[in-house]
């Protein structure tokens, strides 16, 4: 997909949460070696923040601000759908012209990505209905239950 001579630069966030505290570092890493090795994508600055807490849930979180240039639009497109990133700035160019062949090419990228997340969801769901199903087979029914209310047997007045 060929745009204008000029490079794509942008500005991502790309955020975490977990724990153990320490190890957030060592995920936000790995996923920049990631991004960096990717066709056509190359990570032109990084700054990794320290680890909060979040309160009351015995978690924490993190993001790393993240300076990328990438060769081609296509490219962008794979970093939102792979790698999910919270906030993203286009630094330049300020214009970008694309053939109808390359429009068409990101939007059948972007369809095929939707068509993968929608038969994963489907697939989620029906088993999830299975699952919902064979737990009510589970369950006690109304006439053999045991939480039926049965009336207290009196007990007999000694005499």
């Amino acid at each position: 997909m060929s745009l204008t001579e000029e490079k794509i630069r942008i500005l991502t966030i790309f955020e975490i949460i977990g724990r153990p505290k320490e190890h957030l570092n060592e995920v936000l890493e790995d996923l920049i070696k990631r991004i960096n090795e990717e066709k056509g994508i190359t990570v032109i600055e990084k700054k990794l923040n320290e680890p909060k807490e979040i309160e009351g849930k015995n978690l924490y979180s993190n993001f790393a601000e993240v300076e990328i240039e990438l060769d081609e639009v296509l490219f962008l497109l794979v970093l939102c759908f792979k790698y999910m990133p919270a906030h993203l700035e286009v630094i330049s160019p300020d214009r970008v012209e694309l053939k109808k062949e390359d429009l068409r090419d990101l939007v059948n990228e972007l369809v095929r990505r939707l068509h993968g997340y929608d038969e994963v969801a489907r697939v989620l769901q029906f088993q999830n209905n299975e699952l919902k199903q064979e737990l009510d087979k589970l369950k006690p029914s109304e006439e053999n239950s045991s939480t039926k209310k049965v009336k207290p047997v009196k007990k007999p007045k000694k005499k």
